[in-house]
């Protein structure tokens, strides 16, 4: 492995705030970034009852998540310019005021236009709000208090995705969806005045000098674009689509010429040099797999529950639950441990019990009862709990604190990128995989068979005698058996995605050793010269 980073806690690490600031500050934070990430986990179980309301088609209401996606993709990469040209506290409590009173019109909203203009709010206010939190919590805290700070942050975060959608079948159950918009009001009021009262300015902030205008226009386009792309990709049937090759060449394009607008600007929107640091790089290549896995597969999980198990909303997202109990207590643990140990041990331990929760939900079949599908839920919550503290301590520890605003968005840039190339790939390998097990399935089934003649047989005889006339009762018995095939064939295909991403986390552990270790613990004084 390669040598050890030895990182010393120095005392402008250190801002000298007490402790009940700091744990004000880590609350006002907390409940910011609570908010925006539930909210878009609860919006997905609520996009049915919106259609009915707004007499929209599947493919218009749609656009009620993939309006707020798009705004979230391109605003994000600009959060620690605009930290810069506003001032960090000013342009959060703008991200918290834009984000709650775009939920209170997304609640009001008349029609589905101004549902959709709303949502676009929302995402340009929500998008900031991660990677801000992130960088402010990073600095506030010595280094060696940094891993169980981010442990106790990321209990919010990583906790929120996984009961929205609990949360979100109770509300819209039990109330209306406007509910799922106008619940982010109190909280986000609170969080506002605690922001307002608590954060502020560090002085070491660089402040932007000029507008690249050029470079802002790039951004907007290209990841705009390819946020399109991957959201509606599988509803369009990829680049069979004139529109998802548009957005493909617009946004490849677009993207690349912003790269090299950063590389060259004197004052570049997004500060691509932190990608030289040796931990940064290989940080958010891991975040990104890492975040393709867990999205892809709670997609999944719950597409299977739903799709071939019968479960309804508030049903699955019961049996997704306890993946944030396991969460919350691993990331506690690893907080404790991440400056007591190898964090690249701890990074390498969340993989291992991430691939074994996948696996187990590769075996998976339609009689299994609710532990059996909550249980390998709780162990990959569990895991995640174990990749996300030291993750995030390795790819941060040498990040000067006067960059890590830049580094913390690009981070989350790319993790978000790496969650919704998961989702769309994975809905895209079930459908393809499904119709190869299919063709294989059907090309079995023969009526002269045995075995397939006496099920066959069976069947007509059943509704035979459930009063149907022998010729509608044998086309019945032929329909029960293809539903049966396309269902088995189904199952098939979700194993198999179960199965590829444990190969995806098993991969992530070959990129472990690219790490450097980092201490978090202040380094021994040196020893006085002589005569000193």
């Amino acid at each position: 492995m390669p040598p050890d980073s030895r990182l010393a806690a120095r005392p402008e690490d250190d801002l000298a705030l007490p402790t009940s600031r700091k744990a004000l500050i880590t609350l006002s934070v907390m409940l910011v970034t609570f908010m925006q990430i539930l909210d878009t986990s609860v919006t997905n179980v609520a996009i049915t009852h919106m259609q009915g309301s707004m007499s929209a088609s599947v493919e218009e209401i749609t656009w009620v998540i993939t309006s707020y996606l798009a705004a979230n993709a391109i605003v994000l990469p600009a959060t620690g310019w605009l930290a810069g040209l506003l001032g960090r506290k000013r342009f959060f409590l703008i991200s918290v005021t834009l984000f709650t009173v775009s939920s209170f019109l997304s609640g009001i909203a008349p029609n589905l236009t101004s549902l959709i203009l709303a949502r676009i709010l929302q995402g340009i206010g929500g998008g900031p709000l991660l990677p801000m939190s992130q960088a402010i919590m990073w600095e506030i805290f010595p280094l060696e208090q940094r891993g169980m700070a981010m442990a106790i942050w990321g209990v919010g975060i990583m906790f929120a995705p996984i009961i929205g959608p609990t949360l979100g079948g109770w509300i819209t159950d039990n109330w209306s969806w406007p509910w799922i918009f106008y619940i982010n009001l109190p909280v986000g009021i609170v969080g506002f005045f605690m922001a307002g009262a608590f954060l502020f300015d560090p002085p070491y902030l660089k402040r932007a000098q000029k507008i690249d205008v050029l470079g802002l226009a790039l951004m907007v386009v290209g990841f705009g674009s390819l946020q399109l792309l991957l959201d509606r990709g599988e509803r369009e049937d990829w680049f069979d689509s004139n529109l998802i090759v548009t957005l493909a060449v617009v946004g490849g394009t677009a993207v690349v010429l912003f790269l090299i607008r950063q590389l060259v600007s004197d004052e570049p929107v997004v500060d691509l040099s932190v990608f030289r640091d040796r931990n940064f790089a290989p940080g958010t290549l891991i975040v990104a797999m890492v975040m393709f896995g867990l999205f892809s597969s709670m997609l999944l999980q719950t597409l299977y529950m739903q799709k071939l198990m019968g479960y309804d909303a508030l049903g699955a997202g019961l049996v997704l639950a306890p993946a944030g109990f396991g969460n919350m207590l691993s990331l506690l643990v690893a907080g404790h441990l991440v400056t007591r140990m190898d964090q690249r041990v701890l990074l390498g331990f969340g993989c291992v019990v991430n691939a074994v929760a996948l696996s187990m939900m590769g075996t998976l079949n339609l009689s299994v009862d609710y532990w059996h599908l909550a249980l390998p839920r709780l162990i990959q919550g569990v895991g995640i709990g174990f990749i996300f503290v030291p993750l995030t301590t390795l790819t941060m520890a040498n990040i000067p604190r006067e960059r890590l605003g830049n580094a913390t968005t690009l981070f989350n840039v790319v993790r978000n990128f790496g969650g919704s190339t998961g989702v769309a790939l994975a809905a895209t390998f079930l459908a393809r995989r499904s119709q190869v097990h299919q063709a294989d399935l059907v090309s079995h089934v023969n009526i002269w068979d045995p075995e397939t003649a006496n099920r066959l047989q069976e069947l007509t005889r059943t509704f035979f005698l459930q009063g149907a006339d022998p010729y509608t009762a044998r086309n019945q018995a032929l329909g029960t058996l293809y539903r049966s095939t396309v269902e088995q064939a189904t199952v098939l295909a979700f194993m198999d995605d179960f199965w590829l991403l444990t190969v995806l986390f098993a991969a992530v552990i070959v990129l472990v050793p690219l790490f450097k270790r980092v201490r978090l613990t202040p380094a021994e004084p040196s020893p006085a010269p002589a005569g000193d």
